[in-house]
């Protein structure tokens, strides 16, 4: 397996965009020296990189492309649209036909507003909430590792340059599944808070009262629930995980799989609340969302074909189901290895992550890194274990083996007590982290 194309890519982009490329997630220092730089092409749960080397891809672009890449109906809906323009001076009717089709899924909801990612329509939530309830600080749980690139969330992680403290003192944390900790926080801030956000489930199962505490203090304290559903939705449900656990949010954000893959997030909640971005009220009005490509038709055509094979198939069912699979021939290799208290699958199996661990059990980028890169020299590109609706039983199987066989070579650089000899090039880092 070879890389020349992808490091002469990497060469230049490092000299003309910061970081080399476009997302922190995907650049080089979250990934193996020994990797594909580029990606060509993909379909399905295949990718091909500028090389010529295909693998099994799981991430599926940050968890975006829920069906699969290239799917042929979603590709010829876009198509279709594309004949006909993408973007006009007044608004296209496929706006309220994606608008409606997607609150026939989010049924907690009344209206909806779509942009172009996650970070802008939770930015807006923030705005929304701040103006519905006249009050300024927000309250994020500490558990969730991004809600947005804008200053008012970026200012909670160690990479705080050019983000003035007054707008990080605006943002008050707490716990997951830690009802104390939002209970203190109402009371040390009393009148203060204009909403809570959270996602319902990351790593771990919410306790059984949890989420029904969290949303009875809101109502409570007169504070808004803002559910993030960017990685939940259309994942492990169609309509937004607080519809699974039986939780109603005032409002709630979509993104990702949504278009699967395609720019389209999407802003949802009560009437109460949403009409205040709109024209027919008497109170001061919010500038809630408007952005000249939020409304797109092609991304909103891909979304409706998205939206339409979600109601045609059992799209989260499949999934849940693969995931289940992989994480259980990921367990097994593990137990078979000797490697079950260094190497760890978690989550929810639509959405599994894996740990790195070091001789002594602490957390290791550098484990992250050789096993990495030993699944790529398997042919598995594998930032995390996140599946979609075209991994097959022989992409799994595939991907299990690929999984023996790093686990194998993780097993020989814990014997060495390290991956010197092992690992080609430095380790992967955080994104998050103060200095280069």
């Amino acid at each position: 397996m070879h890389f020349e194309t992808s490091d002469g890519l990497r060469r230049r982009a490092h000299e003309i965009i910061p970081g080399g490329c476009h997302t922190y997630a995907k650049g080089d220092d979250q990934y193996p020296a020994l990797a594909p730089g580029f990606i060509r092409s993909g379909r399905g749960c295949r990718v091909r990189d500028v090389d010529g080397n295909e693998f099994i891809e799981y991430g599926m672009g940050l968890r975006a492309v829920g069906l699969g890449h290239a799917y042929p109906s979603v590709v010829q809906a876009v198509a279709a649209e594309l004949e006909h323009g993408t973007n006009f001076s007044r608004p296209s009717h496929l706006e309220v036909a994606c608008a409606e089709q997607l609150l026939s899924m989010v049924t907690t909801a009344d209206m909806v507003k779509f942009a172009k990612d996650g970070s802008t329509v939770n930015s807006a939530a923030i705005r929304l909430a701040r103006a519905h309830t006249g009050r300024n600080l927000v309250a994020i749980c500490a558990d969730s590792p991004f809600f947005a690139t804008h200053d008012w969330f970026i200012g909670t992680t160690p990479m705080t340059a050019g983000i003035p403290a007054t707008v990080r003192e605006l943002i008050v944390k707490f716990d997951y599944n830690d009802v104390g900790s939002v209970r203190r926080l109402f009371r040390e801030h009393p009148d203060r808070i204009a909403c809570v956000m959270l996602e319902v489930v990351r790593m771990v199962e919410p306790e059984p009262d949890f989420l029904a505490a969290v949303r009875d203090l809101c109502t409570h304290h007169g504070a808004l629930l803002v559910i993030d559903e960017m990685i939940t939705g259309f994942r492990l449900h169609a309509g937004g995980a607080h519809q699974l656990y039986g939780i109603e949010p005032d409002l709630s954000t979509f993104g990702k799989a949504l278009a699967n893959g395609f720019a389209l997030s999407a802003l949802a909640g009560r009437r109460e609340v949403m009409e205040l971005g709109g024209i027919h009220h008497d109170r001061e009005r919010v500038f809630l969302l408007s952005t000249t490509h939020g409304a797109e038709t092609h991304a909103l055509a891909a979304a409706i074909a998205t939206m339409q094979v979600y109601k045609d198939h059992d799209v989260v069912g499949h999934m849940d189901r693969q995931g289940r699979r992989l994480a259980d021939g990921a367990r097994a290799a593990a137990e078979r290895h000797g490697v079950a208290g260094h190497f760890e699958v978690i989550g929810k199996p639509a959405n599994l992550v894996y740990a790195t661990r070091d001789a002594a059990g602490a957390p290791s980028q550098a484990f992250r890194a050789l096993f990495m890169q030993e699944l790529i020299r398997n042919g598995v590109l594998a930032p995390s274990f996140v599946v979609s609706f075209s991994h097959g039983d022989d992409d799994i199987d595939r991907t299990v083996a690929a999984i023996d066989a790093a686990l194998a070579v993780y097993r020989k650089a814990l014997d060495d007590d390290g991956v010197d000899g092992y690992l080609q090039g430095p380790p992967v880092k955080p994104v998050f982290r103060a200095y280069c």
